[in-house]
C-alpha cells in the first residue's frame, strides 16, 4: 500500500536552482505569471505564502523572485528585506499597491522592479528578461521548441506533439517533461522532480512521481512498454533519453 509523504520544500534541488520562484498567494494570478513566463521557455515554482517563500529561497537561491506583498503569515516586505540580506537574486514585486510610498520603499529595500496590479502579463514577462537579460545574461534563450525523433515540445504554445499529432496533457505531465527535455541525459531524481511538481509541502502518495512518468509514457512513448525518450535509472530516478542527443535540438520560433 503506497503511503503518503509530504514533499520537503527545503531539500536542494538543481532544478529549483534555475527556476523563476513566484509568491502569490491568489492561485489564478500564479498560474497565469506561471502560463507567460513558461511559453517563454523558463521554468517556474510558486510558494502560496510567505513563510513557504522563505524556506524554498533559503535552501534553493531561485534565478529571479516575482513577489506579492500582502500574503499570509511573512508580507512580501519582510520576504524582501530578508532574501536581500543574504542574496542579489532578481526580485520583481508584483501588487495592488500602487502609492508612490510602496514604490520607493520596495525598491529601497532591494526590488529591482514595482509592477502594480491589474498588469500585462505580456510586460511583465519582458520586465523579468530585461532583468535577467542584465544579471543572468546566459539564461535567456530564444523561444524554443525541443525535440525528438517526433516528440515535440513547444515551450511558447504550450503544446506537445508526437509525429504531428496532438498529445494532451495535463499542466503537471507538461512540466515534467519540459523538466526533463531540457536536460537530456541528466539522471533527475524521483525526490528532486517530486520538490519541482510540489514545492509547497502538498500531501502526496510516495510514488506519484512514478504515476505521472507512467501516464506520460501512455501519451508519448512507440510502446510503453520499452521507453524510448523517459528512461528510468533504477533505484534513482529518471532521464530523458541521450542517444542522438544532437538531434535534441532548440529550434528558434
Amino acid at each position: 500500500m503506497d503511503r503518503v509523504r509530504f514533499s520537503n520544500p527545503i531539500l536542494q534541488n538543481p532544478i529549483l536552482q534555475n527556476s523563476i520562484l513566484i509568491v502569490e498567494d491568489d492561485q489564478k494570478t500564479a498560474a497565469l505569471v506561471a502560463l507567460y513566463l513558461e511559453r517563454e521557455g523558463f521554468l517556474t515554482v510558486h510558494a502560496a505564502d510567505g513563510q513557504q517563500a522563505l524556506d524554498f529561497a533559503e535552501k534553493h537561491d531561485p534565478m529571479f523572485v516575482v513577489l506579492d506583498l500582502m500574503l499570509p503569515k511573512v508580507d512580501g516586505w519582510e520576504i524582501c528585506q530578508r532574501i536581500r540580506q543574504r542574496s542579489d537574486v532578481p526580485i520583481l514585486i508584483l501588487t495592488a499597491r500602487e502609492e508612490e510610498m510602496d514604490r520607493v520603499h520596495g525598491l529601497s529595500i532591494g526590488a529591482d522592479d514595482y509592477v502594480v496590479k491589474p498588469f500585462s502579463p505580456r510586460e511583465l514577462v519582458a520586465r523579468v528578461k530585461a532583468i535577467i537579460r542584465r544579471t543572468h545574461p546566459e539564461a535567456i534563450r530564444p523561444k524554443a521548441v525541443l525535440s525528438l525523433h517526433g516528440l515535440v515540445l513547444d515551450q511558447e504554445k504550450h503544446r506537445v506533439t508526437v509525429q504531428n499529432v496532438a498529445v494532451s496533457l495535463t499542466p503537471l505531465e507538461f512540466k515534467l517533461l519540459q523538466a526533463l527535455m531540457t536536460s537530456p541525459g541528466r539522471v533527475l531524481s524521483r525526490d528532486e522532480l517530486l520538490q519541482f511538481l510540489y514545492p509547497g509541502g502538498e500531501a502526496v502518495i510516495d510514488r506519484v512521481i512514478d504515476v505521472h512518468i507512467g501516464k506520460l509514457r501512455q501519451k508519448i512513448e512507440p510502446d510503453p512498454s520499452t521507453p524510448f525518450f523517459i528512461l528510468t535509472v533504477r533505484g534513482i530516478g529518471y532521464r530523458f533519453a541521450d542517444r542522438d542527443a544532437q538531434q535534441v535540438r532548440q529550434v528558434q520560433t
